[in-house]
């Protein structure tokens, strides 16, 4: 290929390992198209000249190969030099990114440059802000230039911000932030000692999952001191496994859960002045308590869930609980499973009103800055 500016392919992005897969699929929809598993040999890409329609061709691939993840119809072609490329870029952007529009340019590379991605984003990015009018906005683009370079060529695609996949967007609320706020109090796992300190792990990796404040182990009177060792033992071993993981994976700090202990009815008395939410089937089932749910989060900086283990909540306890919630009517969920399953619930049935809040503080801020 030696085409410098507009040219007609189509890029497929497979998992890799697929690339054969897809091509054989996509050559039944375009029988006459050349196509190419896995150009100068990189894999989980298919590369494919059609022989007709390259937009009906790649509306076809979208609906019938489940194994292309990202199908691109590439619109300009390039040697893979940073200036060569923004030079076809801002030729053909005006077409479709208009000045009243944001953009982004997203690169991938593969195979050996003098440049670097970041590189290309830059040069490319500023040519087509140039050519376009348009500004940047790297987080939530109108538009995309996507650059995808193969070894000594670049290929050149448009396409909508909104085709892009993000675990977050606007309309989407962080739930750590509410997470960070709630206290897990577990009745702890008691019985044999290898079940005691698997049912730890398993409560420990749960909690540091989803990060919440603190957990605290609330067991009632007289306990085994053996059993409840080997409990925490577990507990603080499921934490610190999850937390390495987070460590490596997020991109932002990790909160490691701390770990308290005190008597179950102690605790009901210390934190009378704080909301209380008891899990238990005699309550509630958690949707019909969204608003008064919101109401809880708003007011108290601290939300005590409460959640039994081999027995559950004394009902005693219900008394001095804000509310008695139940999230799977029906079923008794294992002691491993509440706090997560709880904690989801919650979150599923109170996520919109908490961010059409946060929404509304934007626009507020915004408001005040301008």
């Amino acid at each position: 290929m030696s085409e410098k500016g507009p040219c007609d392919y189509i890029l497929v992005k497979t998992v890799l390992g697929m690339e054969h897969v897809a091509a054989s699929y996509i050559q039944d929809i375009d029988p006459a198209a050349e196509v190419v598993p896995s150009p100068r040999g990189f894999k989980g890409l298919v590369l494919v000249k059609p022989s007709k329609d390259k937009y009906e061709v790649a509306r076809e691939i979208e609906a019938n190969v489940p194994e292309a993840e990202k199908v691109l119809v590439i619109e300009g072609c390039a040697p893979a030099q940073p200036e060569e490329i923004a030079e076809v870029a801002a030729s053909l952007a005006p077409h479709y990114i208009s000045s009243s529009e944001t953009f982004a340019v997203r690169t991938t590379r593969r195979g050996r440059h003098s440049f670097t991605s970041i590189d290309v984003n830059v040069i490319v990015g500023d040519a087509v802000r140039k050519a376009t009018g348009a500004s940047v906005n790297l987080r939530y683009p109108d538009k995309v230039v996507a650059v995808e370079i193969i070894a000594d060529k670049a290929f050149i695609a448009f396409y909508p911000g909104s085709k892009e996949w993000k675990k977050m967007r606007p309309g989407k609320y962080p739930l750590y932030k509410l997470f960070r706020k709630i206290a897990i109090v577990q009745m702890p796992y008691l019985g044999p000692l290898d079940a005691c300190k698997t049912m730890g792990v398993r409560i420990g990796r749960e909690v540091q999952n989803f990060e919440v404040g603190e957990l605290v182990i609330a067991p009632i009177g007289l306990v085994d001191a053996l059993q409840l060792k080997t409990f925490l033992e577990g507990v603080f071993e499921g934490i610190e496994s999850r937390y390495q993981v987070q460590r490596k994976s997020y991109g932002r700090k990790t909160h490691r859960v701390p770990v308290y202990l005190q008597d179950l009815y102690q605790l009901v008395r210390a934190r009378s002045n704080e909301a209380i939410i008891v899990f238990e089937p005699e309550g509630e089932h958690v949707s019909k308590k969204a608003e008064e749910i919101v109401k809880l989060v708003k007011r108290y900086p601290r939300i005590n869930m409460l959640f039994g283990s081999r027995e559950g909540i004394p009902e005693g306890v219900y008394r001095f609980a804000n509310l008695v919630l139940d999230i799977a009517p029906g079923i008794t969920l294992s002691t491993e499973y509440a706090a997560a399953s709880a904690l989801i619930a919650i979150a599923s049935v109170i996520h919109d009103y908490l961010a059409e809040e946060e929404e509304q503080e934007a626009d507020r801020t915004n408001e005040q800055n301008k």
